[in-house]
């Protein structure tokens, strides 16, 4: 097992990782338990967790229908809801059995119940095993807008069992996979070439190489003053993407639309000569060789241009975005013209 520590908080790695959760139980004194699920990983995960860590026998279930669109302030008032009703008090620990939304809402959750409560993150898809359930980002989204509201709040653990990765389909694990090309675009040259000749898109290695590179990142700038918003490239037209598809009520993954995002951000950095020819081929190559391309009415461009000027990373009236300077390193480009956009979306 690969033991990963952050500023305040391990994140266990491997099989033994829920075994680990109960000595961790066992060493902290917590009143009860609460565990957030939906309905994929209250029927596929959640008998493995009780399974393997009888503590939580007893703990109350919240389930949550699945789905971006659910990850609202509507949603929190539910949950809210119920911890109250159930007699949740400061002492209690919240457990968030799921992927990237269960992650994000009941990390934003447990951060504002009677103004902070304990909680950990047991990922179960790709996403939030290297992504969402490491480096403390909590929200849920406003007004279509994706994570409008929400805190920076730390778990007091991460608890990643790959063995959840079987009850994936194959699109799903593309959808995480996404986020692991992000990381070695930006912060690795050499795990980037490691990753081109990969067959296996979730083996352990990949999985714990990808939660140390962000990590590493996350710890020397926790609150996103400025290193920590490499991890954002691809993720403004991404986003923008992914919330222009929900509010058409169009099937979309976040992690089709961040690969989207990339090659569209690439192309602006080629424009900016931040990559040149040959490294914006060798990105585009690689992600459509993954990820089919999505089909992009004049509607869905107007909705995306409309969302990407409300990206919270924005500083007045300047669009901030993370660009690549070179695979495997990245530079900060604080005034992206929308006309750049514009041209990148005609590329696409």
């Amino acid at each position: 097992m690969a033991t990963i520590k952050s500023t305040n908080y391990s994140i266990y790695i491997g099989e033994k990782s829920l075994p680990t959760l109960v000595k961790f139980l066992t060493k902290n004194s917590y009143t009860n338990y609460f565990i957030i699920c939906d309905e994929h990983t209250f029927e596929k995960c959640l008998p493995t967790l009780l399974f393997n860590v009888p503590q939580l026998h007893e703990a109350e279930i919240i389930e949550l229908e699945s789905g971006e669109d659910k990850k609202t302030l509507e949603t929190c008032l539910q949950v809210w809801g119920a911890l109250t009703d159930a007699g949740a008090d400061k002492k209690s620990l919240l457990i968030n059995l799921g992927g990237g939304v269960i992650s994000d809402l009941g990390g934003f959750v447990a951060s504002t119940f009677k103004r902070g409560i304990h909680f950990i993150n047991i990922p179960t898809t790709l996403l939030s095993m290297v992504d969402a359930s490491v480096g403390g980002k909590t929200g849920v989204d406003f007004e279509g807008i994706k994570n409008h509201i929400g805190t920076t709040s730390q778990p007091k653990g991460v608890f990643v069992n790959p063995e959840f990765l079987k009850t994936l389909s194959e699109r799903q694990i593309k959808n995480g996979f996404a986020e692991v090309i992000k990381i070695a675009l930006i912060a690795d040259k050499e795990f980037w070439k490691e990753l081109k000749s990969v067959k296996e898109f979730y083996s352990e290695k990949i999985i714990t190489k990808a939660i140390e590179l962000k990590n590493t990142i996350v710890k020397k700038d926790l609150y996103e003053n400025d290193l920590r918003k490499c991890l954002n490239f691809g993720h403004n037209i991404g986003h923008a993407l992914e919330s222009a598809l929900i509010e058409q009520k169009k099937d979309i993954l976040h992690g089709e639309a961040v690969a989207a995002g990339m090659l569209m951000e690439a192309d602006i950095a080629n424009t900016l000569k931040r990559i040149n020819v040959k490294e914006l081929k060798e990105i585009l190559d690689y992600i459509n060789f993954i990820y089919p391309k999505i089909k992009l009415s004049n509607s869905t461009k107007e909705l995306l241009l409309k969302y990407i000027l409300h990206d919270k990373k924005n500083e007045g009236d300047a669009l901030c975005f993370s660009l690549p300077k070179n695979i495997g390193c990245y530079e900060l480009y604080n005034g992206v013209k929308i006309e750049l956009i514009k041209n990148a979306l005609v590329n696409y």
